[in-house]
């Protein structure tokens, strides 16, 4: 176990020390955006409406019992923007994403594409790995920022629409309770947990060795070790900004 963080930590520097060095290859970014980002859109906007329903509609029930139907608003909108949003947005895009990366990039190992780029002097570090960390990296808060939205306006159609929630309090304690840095929080989470899950992901197909059954082993691990390794940097992010 420690011997691949250490492998993970080193292809993470490696990708960030090779992101300045030509050549750069922004058609392979782009392509990588519209994979992590765009095709994860529907997912992670059927994750982020759904969970704020059921936050309302839990939220309410549980506020109803001493009067505090008002705060329903702003306890949706923290849970998502500080927690739920970023959480599941990784969690989504490295179900969809992660696995793909990896079985991709265990395909060209096990069949020596990797082999061959080094033959051709083209580093697969710099080639395969650079652009999907940055496309992590960028798209995951941007995912995140669509959950969260997404989220909040499902809470309000549960909470005013179908449980008859006054709008006017909802929005205003929403507003009096919710600040700048808890969206700020959640978005620097998204950030960490899109290299997480971009650079798990890259090692685990890098190094897949046996065929068929090691890809698909590399993919299994890649979405575990990913998934795990969000939850744990949530808590420990967690504490930092909010501790």
């Amino acid at each position: 176990m420690l011997q691949e963080m250490g492998g993970m930590a080193l292809m993470f520097l490696k990708a960030l020390s090779y992101t300045f060095r030509p050549p750069f290859r922004f058609k392979l970014l782009f392509k990588q955006m519209e994979f992590v980002g765009v095709k994860s859109t529907l997912v992670v906007v059927l994750t982020g409406l759904f969970s704020g329903m059921v936050l309302a509609l839990q939220g309410y029930y549980g506020f109803r019992k001493f009067g505090g139907e008002s705060l329903l608003g702003a306890t949706v909108a923290l849970s998502l923007l500080r927690e739920l949003g970023p959480v599941l947005t990784g969690l989504m895009v490295t179900a969809r994403a992660g696995s793909a990366m990896a079985a991709e990039i265990g395909t060209m190992r096990v069949t020596e594409q990797i082999d061959a780029l080094e033959v051709m002097a083209v580093n697969p570090v710099h080639y395969l790995v650079v652009p999907r960390l940055w496309a992590a990296i960028l798209m995951v808060p941007l995912l995140t920022v669509l959950a969260d939205v997404v989220g909040i306006l499902g809470g309000y159609f549960v909470g005013v629409v179908l449980l008859h929630i006054d709008s006017g309090i909802y929005i205003a304690k929403m507003r009096e309770l919710v600040e700048l840095s808890d969206i700020a929080n959640g978005l620097y989470k998204a950030f960490v947990f899109g290299a997480i899950l971009a650079i798990v992901g890259c090692y685990k197909g890098y190094h897949a060795r046996g065929g068929a059954e090691g890809v698909g082993k590399a993919t299994t691990q890649a979405v575990v070790i990913s998934s795990i390794s969000i939850l744990v940097a949530d808590y420990i992010l967690t504490s930092l900004l909010f501790g």
